[in-house]
Order: structure tokens, then C-alpha cells, then sequence
């Protein structure tokens, strides 16, 4: 089945000397299907481009939580006509972010009342930072109406266990594989298999023993054999079943 990389920027600058080789790379370690995921209207533009241009590639868009206060109607409108696209499989990244660096807290609230809105119409899944905000996110997608993903979790296992028993996708990134993330290793034993997913959120979050570096979709690996270890599960069921997770929750079936 080949390994899924669940979410990444493809369209990230970062990339922009050598894309075609990174996701040669990435071919080449086994990550036949990525979700390249928008930040703000032009790099959900440029996600959905990219989707149309390379097999295995797919699309979601959104204004991330940083950008929050910049959106306005004329953007909503613009990211429902993306929406629309054949390569759009998801509404991301939105959220929250109580980190210090993001707009005010009422525009990300707004801005994220906007996507469970998109995400509801188009019946799309809603994939979710939150950075120092999960009681407030959580209290926020009591009644969301689509699956939800909980992007490069950083929160406690009683927040993973909330997630889980909302049937909330748990999505592992390059911070498992680090020394001291007790907390994210609990996570990744304690996690449904039906609701597991693996992402590289690439050019950031690169994992050990690539932390420092550039990251991309062919460290995927390093995290599904580190979740593996840390399950006492083989690394190919653990690739095959993240990947058919993510097939299954985004409604791919090619």
C-alpha cells in the first residue's frame, strides 16, 4: 500500500531549489500519497496545484490561525470554490493558537467557525492546530459534523484519550521520536489503531536523527518505525495501517 504522509507543505519556500527531488525522495522511501495542506488563500492555491500536478499528491485548504485576522468574506469565498476541486480531501489547517504569535483569539475563533462551516458543506474533514488551546478548541467542536483531525498532536494523553473517545484522528509528527517526549510516546501506545495517522509537517518538525535539518516526506519513516517500536507492532503494520486510515478518512480509494 505504500505509506501515507498525512500532512506536509509542498508548497513551502523551503522546497522551492529541488520539489521534484524531494518527492522522488519520498517515492523512493516508500510515501506513495501526501496531503500538501494550505496556510492562508495563496498556498491553498498552490496545494491545489500541486495536487493537480503530481499522482499521490492531494490537496487541503484553509487559513491557518496565524493568518486568522487577515481573512475576510472575500476569502471564504475564494477557499469554498478550492473546496470544490476533485483534489481537495480536506479543510486545514485552522485552530487555535494560544502561543503568543497568532492573531487575536476572537478572529481565530471566527476564522474557525468559518471552516466547521466549509468543512460541514462540503463534507470534508477539518484538520486542526492547537498549540496551548485544547480545552477551549475542544469546547469548540462539540458539535463539528465532520471527522477531525488533531494535526502533529502536542497534548496530554487525557486530551489524546478525549480526541480518541470523540473518534478524533490522532495525527503523530516528528516530535514522537524524540528523546524525552514521554507524553507523545504514551500517546502513540494508547491510540485506537482506527484512529492513528503519521505526518512528516514538513519543512518543520524534522525527527530524530534528522532533528535540526530541513524536514521532508521521505523522514516519514523514522516516525512510523518509532510509533512501531513504541506499539511492539511490526513497522509495515503500522505503515499499512496509518496509510489506510488516512485513505479511508479522506476518501481516497485509488
Amino acid at each position: 500500500m505504500g505509506l501515507f504522509d498525512s500532512h506536509v507543505h509542498l508548497d513551502d519556500a523551503a522546497f522551492d531549489p529541488d520539489r521534484a527531488d524531494v518527492l522522488a525522495r519520498a517515492r523512493a522511501a516508500g510515501v506513495e500519497r501526501m496531503l500538501t495542506v494550505g496556510t492562508d488563500l495563496a498556498s491553498s492555491r498552490a496545494a491545489v496545484a500541486l495536487a493537480e500536478r503530481h499522482a499521490g499528491v492531494y490537496a487541503a485548504v484553509a487559513v491557518h490561525p496565524h493568518a486568522a485576522a487577515d481573512a475576510s468574506a472575500e476569502t471564504y469565498t475564494a477557499l469554498e470554490e478550492l473546496a470544490r476541486h476533485p483534489r481537495v480531501v480536506a479543510i486545514g489547517e485552522t485552530g487555535l493558537d494560544f502561543g503568543g504569535r497568532s492573531a487575536p483569539v476572537e478572529a481565530q475563533r471566527e476564522a474557525l467557525r468559518a471552516h466547521q462551516a466549509l468543512a460541514r458543506e462540503r463534507g470534508l474533514p477539518l484538520i486542526m492546530h492547537c498549540r496551548d488551546a485544547h480545552a477551549v478548541l475542544l469546547e469548540m467542536l462539540t458539535e463539528v459534523g465532520t471527522p477531525v483531525v488533531m494535526h502533529a498532536f502536542s497534548g496530554s494523553v487525557d486530551v489524546a484519550r478525549e480526541c480518541a473517545a470523540r473518534g478524533y484522528f490522532l495525527s503523530l509528527a516528528g516530535p514522537v521520536t524524540f528523546k524525552r517526549a514521554d507524553h507523545l510516546a504514551a500517546v502513540a501506545r494508547e491510540a485506537p489503531a482506527s484512529l492513528l495517522l503519521v505526518e512528516t509537517d514538513a519543512p518543520v518538525l524534522a525527527p530524530h536523527p534528522y532533528r535540526g535539518r530541513r524536514n521532508e516526506p521521505a523522514y516519514l519513516r523514522s516516525i512510523v518505525e518509532r510509533v512501531a517500536e513504541i506499539r511492539g507492532e511490526a513497522v509495515d503494520i503500522v505503515g499499512e495501517m496509518t496509510a489506510a486510515n488516512a485513505l479511508r478518512l479522506f476518501g481516497i480509494s485509488h
